[in-house]
């Protein structure tokens, strides 16, 4: 899950996407690798004091459950030491910290990795150990500034590991059909980006925003409400496009 721009779903999206799997019977680790750690409290999970990723341990030995049956969490640090590490190693072209990655993640069926806002090492040493790229956008103009440098960061990476990296799609999030801005945004969005934007849109739902702080997926906390139904149909989307 990336996107340079903050405030656009991102962790939002990562973390009711992994819920939704898991709920689907997949079994799915969600990872943190932004230094807020939203996605890692979202859940009731305490951020770790050292980042898994830069620890000589297993991952799988770093990893937490959550109450979410088959849903686990690799939990983000808030060290701005380890962010540094990363980052130098990433600088460095160390490629040991996405064979890390890589290595850790095959227990599960889908692995999902919260980025951090920016386009970054962070950001693309998650790139170079994923295989696919999902992109969160806000249905508003200014989320689609800047949408190009992330994209060209997505090309390089991808040039970088040819046949690895793939463009999963972009998901419109923040939707409100009531306004003409919204459906200015999407058909734009639609006409430019073709058919990899997913036909599910997450509308907006205060049951989205307030599922966090009862440390539960909107899925979860308020089963009924649009929000939890958009994720259910997108995880569908997701799965179908296996």
């Amino acid at each position: 899950m990336a996107n340079q721009k903050g405030g656009v779903g991102k962790t939002t999206t990562a973390a009711n996407l992994a819920a939704g799997l898991a709920r689907g019977g997949m079994r799915t680790l969600l990872v943190d690798l932004d230094p807020q750690c939203n996605a890692t409290t979202g859940f009731g999970v305490a951020p770790a004091a050292v980042h898994p990723l830069v620890l000589d341990a297993s991952l799988t030995e770093s990893v937490t459950a959550t109450d979410v049956p088959g849903l686990s969490i690799l939990p983000g640090s808030r060290s701005v030491r380890d962010v540094e590490r990363i980052a130098a190693q990433a600088r460095a072209g160390s490629t040991a910290l996405a064979g890390h990655l890589a290595r850790g993640l095959s227990a599960w069926d889908y692995c999902l990795i919260d980025c951090p806002p920016s386009v970054g090492e962070l950001t693309r040493t998650a790139l170079a150990g994923s295989s696919e790229v999902l992109m969160p956008i806000q249905c508003e103009y200014f989320a689609l500034e800047g949408l190009t440098q992330m994209i060209e960061v997505i090309r390089d990476v991808m040039h970088d590991r040819p046949g690895r990296l793939a463009f999963s799609g972009i998901v419109l999030t923040m939707h409100d059909a009531s306004l003409e801005l919204t459906a200015e945004v999407e058909a734009e969005v639609r006409d430019f980006f073709g058919e990899i934007v997913f036909e599910t849109v997450v509308p907006r739902d205060v049951a989205v925003a307030e599922a966090p702080s009862h440390a539960r997926s909107v899925i979860d906390y308020a089963p009924r409400s649009p929000g939890a139904r958009a994720y259910t149909e997108l995880c569908m989307e997701v799965r179908d496009c296996e």
